[in-house]
């Protein structure tokens, strides 16, 4: 049994920092410590940020990315396609495209993938939103951007019957070769969708 070399404010902190994704116990104790030496620099600034965090932040209703407002800045841009709909697993892949600056269209997150192993259904998830948006009318796209697991591919799927079957065109991102990618390096999947989705040169 490991004894207890801080205060409860500081074991707390090392306890909440654990719980961060790719932060361990051991992590969270060297970034615990990385704070506390950068008292004024970090820990405080930090601290007041997050509060500020917690009191302002709010899911969009419309398509459930996080703001500072509800409709989000995406959801009220008039400079973005209100007809197409770009439907994505989580906020982070939402961030992922704006980065890339590929598409100047509104979102969907759904918050998830369907598992029926994990016990995640269609109502856990955003699809009944999405499908809600399509049916309000003005869509006249929508790209499911999942990612290419197999629960990605059962979502897209899913959602592809819950919407499609109309005038609303259902396209998804290609998969296969990485821009800079060699042959070599990838794994067969990769490659067998590489060669599926092949385009004309």
């Amino acid at each position: 049994m490991s004894r207890s070399v801080a205060g409860p404010e500081i074991e707390r902190l090392i306890q909440l920092l654990a719980k961060l994704p790719g932060l361990g116990p051991r992590s969270a104790r060297r970034a615990a410590l990385h704070l506390i030496n950068k008292k004024d620099e970090l820990l405080v600034p930090l601290a007041k940020a997050m509060d500020l965090a917690g009191e302002k932040i709010v899911i969009c209703s419309t398509c459930g990315n996080v703001d500072t407002s509800d409709p989000c800045l995406i959801c009220t841009d008039p400079r973005r396609d209100g007809t197409t709909i770009v439907v994505v697993e989580e906020v982070a892949d939402l961030w992922a495209l704006e980065r890339a600056t590929a598409i100047n269209a509104r979102y969907h997150v759904l918050g998830g993938v369907l598992s029926p192993l994990d016990g995640i259904g269609p109502d856990d998830i955003g699809i009944a939103g999405l499908v809600r948006r399509v049916a309000e009318g003005g869509i006249s796209e929508v790209i499911i951007a999942v990612n290419a697991t197999v629960e990605g591919q059962t979502t897209a799927h899913y959602i592809t019957d819950q919407i499609g079957g109309g005038e609303v065109r259902i396209s998804r991102l290609a998969h296969g070769v990485p821009v800079g990618g060699e042959l070599d390096y990838l794994d067969e999947g990769t490659l067998a969708a590489a060669i599926r989705s092949r385009t004309p040169f």
